[in-house]
């Protein structure tokens, strides 16, 4: 059996939990810490070291990042500190842990998982992951592999990022009716159908618990769309699955 430790950092908090690889399964409970602010480099990493000591863990390490990361390094931050583009995390995380890591983007990161052990097991064509949380995350994946670092949140809609409008947060900040809230994110995944013509949409983040309250009010899609299977767990095993 393979086990690996994944981190998934978000731009409210940070989870984190060893996962068994062989069948994408959390082997203890998850712990979240609350994302730093100012969410620096330096403290975020402190949180990171936080959380591999405290599992006690020796081994791999697999992390996600908020925005897009190649080779190791963040090259956007829209929902962290801006002093993380051009940051080698990659680098900086192995010196704040003294383990081996790999980072990767948090929705592709949830996006492998759930195309893996998920809901997208076995799907072949087109797929968009999209998370739906402090910002909008995407992943994009034909015949089961991964288009990384898409950024679909970033998007237009009427003028504005559709991030800025259809995410979590903005539902909640705004206290809009899962009706009226419903609708944007529709008009969202409409545009991205137009795009992208894909097969099967699945929804990410926290709210994908709550997917009974908005799925059955979107309209017009020729897609399927459906909650992810592995809710808000997918990052870290995502993460794991990265470092592996």
């Amino acid at each position: 059996m393979t086990y690996v430790l994944g981190i998934d950092i978000g731009g409210t908090g940070i989870k984190a939990a060893p996962v068994d690889l062989s069948t994408g399964t959390l082997i203890a409970e998850r712990v979240k810490m609350d994302t730093p602010h100012p969410s620096l480099p330096a403290a975020i990493a402190e949180v990171v070291h936080e959380l591999v000591t405290g599992f006690s863990w020796t081994g791999q390490v697999g992390i996600t990042f908020p925005g897009v990361v190649i080779d190791g390094v963040i090259m956007t931050a829209a929902n962290v500190d801006k002093s993380w583009i051009d940051t080698d995390a990659r680098k900086l995380f192995a010196e704040a842990t003294g383990l081996e890591v790999a980072v990767i983007n948090d929705a592709d990161a949830a996006g492998l998982a759930e195309i893996k052990y998920g809901v997208g097991a076995g799907t072949k064509g087109t797929v968009l992951m999209l998370t739906l949380g402090t910002g909008i995350g995407s992943a994009l994946f034909i015949d089961g592999i991964l288009v990384p670092n898409t950024e679909f949140g970033h998007i237009e809609i009427r003028g504005r990022e559709a991030e800025k409008r259809a995410s979590e947060l903005i539902r909640e900040e705004h206290e809009l009716s899962w009706g009226k809230w419903a609708g944007r994110v529709d008009e969202y995944l409409e545009h991205m159908e137009l795009l992208l013509s894909p097969r099967l949409i699945i929804i990410g983040g926290g709210v994908s618990r709550k997917s009974g309250k908005f799925l059955p009010l979107l309209t017009g899609l020729r897609a399927a769309v459906v909650p992810a299977a592995m809710h808000n767990d997918a990052g870290i095993v995502g993460a794991a699955m990265a470092a592996a």
